[in-house]
């Protein structure tokens, strides 16, 4: 088993000294889903909601979040992300909104927070919109789908 990469010979906490690598390509891949009443779905689908769009508030949101993942999340590095993308498809029969997102750059480090980020905050921001009309909303499967370029490889979810 791997050992804590952000964790100093003190036990600290620490930021990863990534100068002495590499620079690839590095891609990661995310998805949230977002579970709600057939009634909200469809709401958000016609465009009916009070607030606007929905799906396009939550993909620019999405957006914004990866580009600040360094802000949000302590150890992060501040990334020059060369591409950010979020996609979101209603899935009718389950009430629910898939949310993937993909994040590109060619760097020392991966990017695998900021597609995390976009996408749960993609999701965060449905929640934001919708909970006038439907307060028990579930995010859930927040997880990383794939990721390539870097030391450690080519990861694929099951």
């Amino acid at each position: 088993m791997s050992t804590f990469t952000h964790i100093n010979c003190q036990g600290e906490a620490n930021m990863v000294d990534v100068s002495g690598k590499q620079e690839s390509v590095r891609e990661a891949r995310a998805e949230a889903l977002v579970t709600m009443s057939p009634e909200t779905l469809n709401m958000i689908i016609s465009g009916q909601h009070h607030k606007g769009d929905v799906f396009a508030t939550a993909r620019i949101a999405g957006i914004q979040a990866a580009k600040r993942t360094w802000d949000l999340i302590p150890l992060c590095h501040p990334l020059l992300l060369s591409k950010v993308e979020v996609s979101l498809t209603p899935v009718v029969e389950r009430n629910q909104v898939r949310i993937e997102s993909l994040c590109r750059l060619t760097g020392k480090t991966g990017v695998e927070m900021e597609a995390l980020t976009a996408a749960s905050v993609a999701a965060l921001t449905i929640y934001d919109m919708c909970k006038a009309v439907q307060k028990d909303i579930v995010i859930e499967q927040v997880r990383l789908l794939e990721k390539c370029g870097g030391k450690s490889g080519h990861f694929i979810a099951k």
